[in-house]
């Protein structure tokens, strides 16, 4: 058995790091689940391990991080809305 590593695994396997880091730091309090820093590194972390999976597919990987980074956009842009929505009314 050879190990056979490119630069898209490197991608893939710096996506993984990014999206169980952040919800480790979720998990133990360090980062809210709708701050914009977790949906942006999610979202950085699942279109990497796309990227990587676009040399070695795998149609479930595929799917589940395609719906991943679908989520963390939506987290962001919702995100952001409520943001500006929140500066609307501190004005009053």
């Amino acid at each position: 058995m050879s190990l056979d590593y490119h630069w898209h695994d490197l991608l893939g396997n710096l996506g993984v790091i990014l999206i169980i880091g952040s919800y480790f730091w979720m998990q133990i309090g360090r980062i809210a689940g709708q701050d914009p820093l977790y949906s942006m590194v999610n979202a950085v972390g699942a279109a990497l391990v796309l990227i990587s999976l676009c040399f070695n597919f795998n149609l479930s990987a595929a799917l589940v991080e395609s719906f991943w980074l679908v989520i963390s956009i939506l987290g962001l842009f919702l995100g952001s809305r409520e943001g500006r929505e929140l500066n609307v009314d501190t004005q009053d």
